[in-house]
């Protein structure tokens, strides 16, 4: 069964969502290039599948938005709840990291030490608006080998690193929440070309969203809970591949479907979700060649929420 939102055709399903920590900050740089770089670098590979972190850019800011005057980017770092994947066969499960404030720790570090703290000019300031703070000296801070420092800067607690080209700053206390990860939508299209033209819509529509990333940006690869291999994660959801439509017993692709592409949303929190959920959808409407809209879910093996579609009205 179908409805119609956003003048758009849903259908009558639900996506399975489950909670994660997370952190924001705000990334600046001296000019557009190294902001870019610093940005994606950052948070190019998500990554939660694996028992790591996942990251991704909210937002672009301008110089009248962030303690230092220069333009900044908002990043988000999670990690995750999810359920542990298994084997249907032999029953061997695959188990993500412990979700603890250390864990978040750790995994941020590796992203600001590898990805932003090498890029000239950069500095972090936390923008969690959250109580709950992790202190950045131990594992980022002390890469100044024991020459950094900490000074008053733009009005915060500034760790100072000596480095090669300079300083980098980053604010000492970064603070820390919980959200929901892996809010979806599906868009069931005729062609490669009608499903990038509608991901490509809702990504921009969810860049212009306070609070939530899309951390694959337009996802080709939906995956699903049971697998095969659990010992390298998440494996492709056969049953929704349209080139296996014709080739399985199982398959779940309509004739006129030939491309599916995910959105992948996480937010700050569950209302945050189902807005940009509903803003993807309205984002697609008149997308030619788009069959309908639908999400995924894994029959509640996987998360705490269930996100109906039709109640994203």
């Amino acid at each position: 069964m179908s409805f119609e939102l956003g003048g758009v055709e849903v259908e009558d399903m639900y996506c399975e969502a489950f909670s994660g920590l997370f952190s924001r900050i705000l990334v600046t740089a001296v000019d557009e290039k190294r902001l870019r770089r610093a940005a994606v670098a950052a948070t190019s590979l998500p990554c939660t599948v694996f028992g790591e972190s996942e990251g991704g850019i909210e937002r672009w800011v301008g110089p009248e938005e962030t303690p230092d005057g220069r333009d900044g980017a908002v990043i988000q770092i999670w990690i995750g709840r999810a359920k542990s994947l298994r084997c249907p066969k032999c029953g061997h499960a695959w188990k993500p990291y412990r979700t603890t404030s250390g864990t978040l720790e750790f995994e941020m570090s590796k992203r600001i030490r590898q990805g932003i703290l090498v890029v000239p000019t950069t500095r972090i300031f936390d923008v969690s608006r959250s109580e709950s703070k992790l202190d950045m000296m131990d594992r980022v801070g002390h890469c100044g080998d024991g020459y950094e420092w900490v000074e008053e800067r733009f009005g915060r607690s500034m760790i100072n690193i000596p480095l090669m080209m300079g300083e980098f700053l980053i604010e000492r206390e970064i603070g820390y929440g919980t959200g929901v990860m892996g809010g979806n939508v599906w868009f069931m299209c005729d062609s490669i070309e009608s499903a990038l033209e509608a991901g490509d819509r809702a990504v921009d529509a969810l860049s212009e969203m306070e609070g939530v990333i899309t951390s694959f940006d337009i996802c080709s690869a939906g995956s699903k809970v049971e697998t095969k291999f659990p010992e390298i994660g998440p494996t492709t959801n056969h049953p929704y591949c349209p080139t296996l439509r014709d080739r399985i017993p199982d398959s779940r692709v309509e004739e006129g479907v030939e491309s599916i592409p995910e959105i992948v949303i996480n937010g700050v929190d569950l209302e945050t979700v189902k807005a940009a959920m509903l803003t993807a959808i309205e984002s697609v409407a008149g997308v030619d060649g788009l069959v309908r809209v639908s999400a995924g879910n894994y029959g509640g093996k996987l998360g705490k929420y269930r996100i109906a579609l039709k109640d994203l009205a």
